[in-house]
């Protein structure tokens, strides 16, 4: 039997392994929690001491860790609010020369539409692009016209004050409430895309400002590395400040009109007709139906049936459907020779007969239609929901294999949101930037733009939709499709890598030329910043 003396040595020894394990623990972890909040700190402190036109905010930072996708949500340590370029290059450069004494990154934020965290960065600084006020829009007109911009600007805005002129910008995305440097950094692309290309394709000049700080203007002529690796680069080679965007004479009117296919084949071959036809639409687009319940009915609000009998006996409930979505751009004194034009178009496809349905709106109207939607939705509280989109291309050679696997096997109904389908010539767009496409010249873009209903556990509920997701992804993968994701989301730098294939070296040696520590874009998750701990 232990003495009690013994015993209370004992208790003691091992009282003191105990903190010996536990302090062993703590400096293994590599003080984690403590170097966090000191090189918190340290970013806090160093920021502060940032002369600026603008101002930098350490308060009420929640919306700058929210966006349209609506499901991360990465709290900043601060917000950056520029009145000037020189802010952001000036606060650029001052996290350069910091290195790696802080762990700090930079994402720009234009109207918050990322869909996955892109435009965030977690306890790093966001930029706020929409508060850049150094440049007013400056338009020449000449035989090339073209209107300067800040990369802030909402391309509504440039709509409606290049109206004005009787000019506008010659490619647009489907929703204009967008910015320029936002759909620059990834292509921008919709309906007018077959025709002029993708948005970064009718840009003239850039002014960029790097990771290094450096204030760049670039061109095809002048800084042609940044500049093509900057249209399509994901904000990872520089934040773009300024923008030369080319514009056209503005048509005033538009015949907006759309028909029904029940065969798929039918449908794509007819898309492809007209995307490389001399003579065609303005705008060419699609969607895809599947099981919906008095579809025509809910056109008359917008769309006057070519025959109205016919039409209202036309059923789709239960069908998967294919909708050609066309437009075409004129003025009022040229009607009757548009509406010829448009007959003779019609008269080569081969959609049924009954479901041909016409409108006539102003440009304006119908460029920012989707705007009008989302009144709807917001008077209802349905826009601010999660947004698990999921935007593909697809080669040529293989759309008809994925229609029929994935509309009306994998997804059943549409009743979540619409699915676009439309084809693009990569003949049109501009060689060389970051931009990944698949191989072949003619590809189709297929977006899946679905709304999940908050709490829900059914069909509507964000669980099944990302299910839905991964089931398309998996079978592009298993039967090696040569699809690439537009406006990609991947987790790992392999995932990456495979995504940018050949484009991967020449991707990498960019960043390591204009953004070295890894500090822009954190959210897109491709490059790692340099971890101010581990250099410990």
């Amino acid at each position: 039997m232990k003495s009690p003396t013994q015993f209370f040595f004992i208790q003691k020894h091992i009282l003191l392994k105990l903190l010996i394990f536990i302090l062993f623990i703590c400096s293994n972890n590599k003080s984690n929690i403590c170097c966090n909040h000191h090189f918190t700190y340290t970013s806090s402190l160093s920021l502060k001491q940032l002369k600026l036109e603008g101002y930098l905010s350490f308060e009420k930072l929640n919306h700058a860790a929210k966006d349209f996708g609506n499901r991360c949500h990465f709290l900043p340590l601060a917000i950056l609010y520029p009145k000037s370029v020189l802010d952001i290059a000036s606060t650029l450069k001052h996290v350069l020369e910091i290195g790696t004494r802080t762990d700090l990154t930079v994402a720009a934020r234009g109207n918050g539409h990322s869909l996955e965290g892109q435009a965030q960065a977690y306890q790093g600084l966001v930029i706020n692009m929409k508060s850049l006020q150094e440049l007013e829009m400056k338009f020449k007109i000449e035989e090339l016209s073209y209107v300067d911009v800040s990369a802030g600007e909402l391309w509504i805005n440039i709509l409606h004050e290049s109206l004005k002129l009787g000019l506008a910008p010659k490619s647009w995305t489907d929703y204009l409430h967008l910015t320029v440097g936002g759909t620059l950094s990834n292509a921008g692309i919709s309906g007018q895309a077959f025709k002029h290309g993708p948005q970064i394709n009718n840009v003239y000049q850039l002014e960029v400002v790097t990771g290094k700080g450096e204030v760049i203007t670039c061109s095809e002529e002048q800084n042609a590395d940044l500049f093509h690796g900057v249209l399509g680069g994901l904000g990872q080679f520089g934040i773009i400040t300024k923008a030369r965007i080319a514009l056209e004479t503005a048509p005033k009117q538009v015949k907006w009109i759309r028909v029904l296919y029940s065969d798929f084949a039918t449908f794509s071959n007819d898309q492809e007709k007209l995307i490389s036809s001399q003579n065609t639409f303005d705008y060419i687009e699609g969607f895809v139906i599947i099981n919906s319940t008095g579809l025509l009915n809910n056109w008359r609000s917008t769309f006057n049936p070519k025959d109205p009998l016919l039409a209202s006996n036309f059923s789709s409930e239960g069908r998967v459907l294919f909708c050609l979505e066309v437009a075409k751009y004129f003025n009022p004194e040229d009607t009757y020779s548009t509406d010829q034009d448009i007959d003779i178009l019609l008269s080569k496809l081969h959609y049924i007969r009954s479901t041909l349905f016409l409108s006539e709106v102003s440009y304006v109207e119908f460029l920012d239609r989707v705007h009008v939607s989302e009144m709807k939705l917001q008077e209802k509280g349905l826009w601010d929901v999660p947004h698990p989109w999921l935007n593909l291309l697809i080669p040529k050679s293989r759309i008809l294999e994925f229609a029929q696997e994935v509309f009306g096997k994998i997804l059943t109904d549409t009743s979540n949101g619409p699915i676009l389908i439309y084809p693009v010539n990569k003949s049109k767009w501009r060689k060389g930037t970051s931009m990944v496409t698949p191989d072949e010249d003619v590809f189709y873009l297929i977006a899946f733009l679905s709304s999940a209903m908050p709490f829900s556990t059914g069909k509507d509920g964000l669980e099944h939709i990302m299910n839905q997701n991964k089931r398309v992804l998996s079978f592009c993968e298993k039967t090696c499709i040569g699809m690439k994701q537009y406006l990609p989301n991947h987790k790992t730098q392999e995932e990456w890598k495979h995504h940018f294939g050949s484009q991967w070296e020449a991707f990498a040696r960019r960043k390591s030329t204009y953004d070295p520590l890894a500090i822009l874009a954190p959210g897109q998750r491709i490059f790692k910043r340099t971890a101010a701990c581990e250099e410990q």
